[in-house]
């Protein structure tokens, strides 16, 4: 039962020692959007990093993020994507299938969303860690179930954020090298150009969130 109670603990180190590594690598920039990338122990897969600014709150931009129902618009090869359970306004589950070209399979996987925010600073992370079970394994799909993300959205003056995305990834099968490269440079940049264009829709433009404090955000103001 130690062991049980260990694991959650566990798995939170290991995504503070990989994302907190200084060791990035600038793999790709387009349109403001830089894409790193980072080699891990024990992996044959990078992790990436985007960093960008967005024109839009942090409430707009969580708001966009847990609305995970409509993220095969513009998710990069997301076929689907659908809730599973509204644990509260800030954390919920979600199925998502990825539609990866022939010859590999798809795959599929569930998250678990949980949104915080640092009271003094005002900066917002949404932690979306892989987790199993809730969804039975489907044929033909190769389930993934190691996988960490994490949104770090700072408030920069008056509706503009900086956004940091990290993510690892660990696919299982088989991947062709060419796949994962695609995946790991052109995704994030298309994912963040589809997204600076989906956060400018009015069920979006106008959003407040009861838990995402917007009082201090003009102190961030840059003179």
């Amino acid at each position: 039962m130690k062991k049980l109670l260990l694991l959650p603990l566990f798995l939170f180190l290991l995504q503070v020692n990989v994302f907190g590594q200084s060791d990035w690598k600038l793999s790709t920039q387009k349109d403001g959007v830089k894409v790193y990338t980072l080699n891990l122990p024990d992996s044959k897969f990078k992790a990436i990093k985007v960093e960008c600014e967005i024109d839009a709150t942090p409430s707009q931009l969580v708001a966009l993020l847990m609305d995970v129902n409509t993220s095969a618009d513009w998710v990069y090869h997301t076929k689907s994507c659908t809730l599973i359970k509204q644990v509260s306004p800030s954390e919920l589950y979600y199925y998502s299938e990825v539609n990866l070209p022939w010859p590999a399979a798809n795959r599929d996987f569930v998250a678990h969303l949980i949104v915080s925010q640092n009271p003094e600073t005002k900066v917002v992370v949404i932690d979306g860690p892989a987790v199993n079970g809730m969804v039975p394994v489907k044929n033909g799909i190769v389930r993934i179930t190691n996988s960490t993300g994490k949104w770090t959205i700072t408030p920069d003056g008056i509706d503009k954020v900086k956004v940091e995305y990290t993510l690892h990834v660990e696919p299982g099968g088989s991947i062709p090298a060419w796949m994962a490269n695609m995946f790991a440079t052109q995704g994030p940049l298309e994912i963040f150009k589809k997204l600076k264009v989906q956060i400018q829709k009015p069920v979006y433009k106008n959003a407040e969130l009861p838990f995402i404090d917007s009082k201090s955000y003009a102190l961030n103001t840059k003179p």
